[in-house]
């Protein structure tokens, strides 16, 4: 999981993301190649290295279709092309050395205690804070989104029964706008419209991400459990019952 995975400060320090994101893999590769390696090609039992990485690797897609485990790699941020550093790396070391590994490539996710840098939380924490809700351009680009407990889930199953050197897709089935998901949050909190605020868009702003699972549900039988609406509507809940914990961060969001 350990990566820097902020697109807006990998725009402002894209140097800070290649040495966490490639250099820090390379060392965790090869930390747990020397740790498990019993000579040659061959590894303990039981152990494999999982790479959990972002649908943002394979670009941008338009109003139709979807990514799959063989859509091209694109990134279009320095964040998402440190991740796809990296991915290459993690492959690279299953076909030189055959060091049994995983790639996880998953939507959006969401849920309780997520840094309120991102999205959902990001605007959660300002409306409560009485702060405008900004939306990058028309607020028309679309995420699919992923329940942090389903993400977990997919996880498991990959670790457990994935087959060593194949890549997986995780998606929550749940496509939104930024603008829906602002609006949704606005209703629940009876926010006012005019505390939400369009602002100059990102630089190289991916228009839409939408990932074909059916390879995991297939595979390993995992399905997305969490709905959209009962996921957000805990979500929201879990940050008005925990003010103690994002109310010292509410000055940096």
């Amino acid at each position: 999981f350990a990566a820097e995975s902020h697109v807006d400060r990998s725009i402002r320090e894209p140097e800070v993301f290649v040495k966490t994101n490639v250099e820090g893999t390379v060392c965790l590769l090869n930390a747990a190649r020397n740790a498990w390696n019993l000579g040659g090609d061959a590894y303990k039992e039981g152990c494999k290295y999982l790479q959990v990485s972002t649908d943002e690797v394979y670009g941008s897609l338009g109003a139709e279709g979807f990514f799959t485990e063989t859509t091209p790699l694109c990134p279009h941020s320095p964040y998402s092309a440190s991740k796809a550093a990296a991915d290459m790396l993690v492959q690279a070391y299953f076909d030189t050395f055959r060091f049994p590994v995983n790639i996880t490539r998953c939507s959006n996710n969401y849920g309780p205690y997520q840094f309120p840098e991102k999205l959902i939380p990001r605007m959660i924490v300002r409306a409560l804070a009485g702060k405008t809700l900004p939306v990058y351009g028309r607020g028309e680009n679309v995420r699919d989104w992923l329940h942090v407990d389903d993400h977990c889930a997919a996880l498991d199953a990959i670790l457990q029964r994935g087959v060593a050197g194949e890549v997986y897709n995780i998606g929550g089935r749940s496509e939104r706008t930024n603008l829906e998901i602002v609006g949704l949050i606005c209703r629940r909190l009876d926010v006012p419209p005019e505390q939400v605020v369009h602002v100059a868009d990102r630089k190289g702003h991916d228009k839409r991400y939408a990932i074909d699972s059916g390879k995991l549900s297939s595979q390993l039988g995992w399905q997305p459990q969490v709905s959209f609406d009962q996921g957000m509507d805990e979500t929201i809940n879990w940050y008005l019952d925990h003010r103690y914990w994002w109310e010292p961060l509410a000055e940096d969001v």
